[in-house]
């Protein structure tokens, strides 16, 4: 199947184009998670402790929320 065919599927939602993947060797190279050492003053990560429970997350994923958030806009703004 062709690509522009693919899409149009997709466009029209009539269908589900799953079945035309091979899911099993799917990759997402760039979510890969990769471990990073950060120091931070206890008086900060009181802080981030804090926020994390008040929104219900852990902190790891407190900080990247707040990361991607900081990050993201200034990609898509180098991208225009």
């Amino acid at each position: 199947m062709k690509a522009k065919d693919l899409d149009r599927l997709f466009d029209e939602g009539k269908e589900d184009v799953l079945q035309y993947f091979d899911l099993e060797q799917a990759e997402r190279p760039n979510l890969v998670p990769v471990d990073v050492d950060l120091s931070l003053p206890r008086w900060l990560v009181n802080r981030l402790d804090q926020e994390a429970l008040r929104l219900g997350v852990s902190r790891q994923s407190l900080i990247t929320i707040w990361l991607a958030d900081r990050v993201e806009p200034r990609q898509r703004a180098a991208a225009e």
